[in-house]
């Protein structure tokens, strides 16, 4: 199974971007996708997510300018990055719950990252 992100690059102040992200290989179910991001000297933090129970998360940081979007028949989901900030400078990794078989739990997979820059 591989994720495989998209859709990074540089971006002035209020400006939008959109990520994208298709998960690809021996896929039974995915069960909750979503986006995560790194900043330079800072943790891992959630950024959106649809959840197992099929609902939708996002960090506060982020409500009302991000919107995730997923389509199930692609395997894919979707980043649309709106009124973008410097803060938002970052390294994206999308990330999805996947079983691999009827009989899987499954696992959460990564994607490679794609780098989002808000600069002027």
């Amino acid at each position: 199974v591989q994720l495989q992100a998209s859709g990074g690059g540089l971006v002035q102040p209020g400006g939008s971007l959109r990520l994208s992200c298709a998960a690809s290989g021996s896929i039974f179910s995915i069960n909750a996708m979503g986006w995560s991001r790194q900043a330079p000297g800072k943790q891992r933090e959630l950024v959106a997510a649809f959840t197992s129970a099929g609902s939708t998360t996002y960090a506060d940081s982020v409500k009302g300018r991000f919107t995730i979007s997923r389509d199930n028949a692609k395997n894919s989901v979707y980043l649309q990055m709106n009124s973008l900030k410097p803060e938002d400078t970052a390294v994206y990794y999308c990330n999805a719950l996947i079983r691999t078989a009827s009989w899987s739990n499954g696992r959460t997979y990564w994607g490679q990252g794609t780098l989002v820059t808000v600069s002027s």
